[in-house]
């Protein structure tokens, strides 16, 4: 393996302990403006600094990801079908391995739809794509892609990782599933476990923990993250159990602590706009001559003011 593959994959799995954070914002590219995910610059913004790489779309990284950062880019380079056409596993390379370059990318993406009806396709795609980022070192991540027809159950994961391994994915991005360790011991490279669709806090951190603990090298985690109500006490949480080995409960208490101090913040900052209007009550007064305190003194000038009330009246 040459040293600027190695290099690329050290910086996704982190060589000090082996595992990986990746934050997943790829969706779109079959599903359009995902909820939550309408503005992607907003939601990758807060939580770029707390993942270890960020799966995403060239569209997207152009235009939402600062040039500046120095995280990592997962590069999803397939595409072709989307959520309202007739076979979503119907995809096709569609990122020159010249743009992914330009890109910068650490590692380039893309799915395989092993058992479907353009299987075929896929795999081959996966073959060339993988013999072409050789030529410059870049690493290949697979997506075994399920569908209701696929299932997830060991047995299928098994076998749709081993292709993906065959055909020469450096890492393989799959679903979680019961005797994970199965599928685990059957992929020759790195697994990377899928969140998948949203699902209660507490569940999605223990997805985290049996992936790690079933032999993951880490998750590639999206709408569990910025679906949350609280994206960024989220992906921290996740990460506690990735990078530093917390249990579900620890994390969970890790959570809802940083949820605790944001809403705290939310009250102060209510707080902070009342020395913005010291004179407020003070302007009020002359503001309003009608109240009861100002017309008792007015009333014995009634007589020499008679339309003195319409305008006030008026205004109402």
């Amino acid at each position: 393996m040459d040293w600027g593959l190695k290099n690329r994959i050290s910086s996704i799995i982190k060589p000090q302990n082996n595992r990986a954070l990746m934050l997943a914002v790829d969706h779109g590219y079959f599903l359009g403006p995902t909820e939550k995910l309408e503005d992607p610059k907003k939601v990758i913004a807060p939580l770029l600094k707390h993942c270890d790489s960020l799966m995403l779309t060239r569209g997207v990284q152009r235009a939402s990801v600062p040039a500046t950062t120095d995280t990592p880019m997962v590069l999803r380079v397939s595409g072709g079908s989307s959520i309202i056409g007739e076979d979503l596993s119907q995809e096709d390379i569609t990122v020159s391995i010249e743009d992914a370059i330009r890109l910068n990318a650490s590692a380039l993406a893309m799915s395989i739809f092993v058992g479907s009806k353009y299987e075929y396709q896929t795999i081959v795609n996966l073959g060339k794509l993988v013999s072409e980022a050789a030529k410059y070192g870049l690493p290949v991540l697979a997506v075994t892609a399920v569908g209701k027809e696929l299932g997830k159950d060991a047995r299928y994961l098994s076998l749709a990782c081993r292709v993906a391994a065959e055909q020469g994915a450096h890492i393989v991005k799959t679903y979680y599933c019961d005797n994970f360790e199965k599928v685990v011991q059957s992929c020759p490279v790195p697994i990377i476990v899928a969140g998948g669709k949203k699902i209660p806090e507490r569940d999605a951190l223990q997805l985290t923990y049996n992936a790690i603990k079933g032999g993951a090298v880490g998750v590639d985690m999206g709408r569990n993250i910025w679906q949350s109500e609280h994206p960024v006490s989220m992906i921290r949480a996740v990460r506690a159990i990735v990078h530093n080995n917390q249990n579900v409960d620890q994390a969970f208490k890790l959570y809802k602590k940083l949820v605790s101090e944001e809403s705290k913040k939310k009250p102060n900052q209510k707080k902070s706009n009342k020395p913005n209007n010291p004179n407020q009550k003070k302007s009020n007064k002359p503001n309003n001559p009608n109240q009861k305190k100002s017309n008792k003194p007015n009333k014995p000038n009634k007589p020499n003011n008679p339309n003195q009330n319409k305008p006030n009246l008026n205004q109402k």
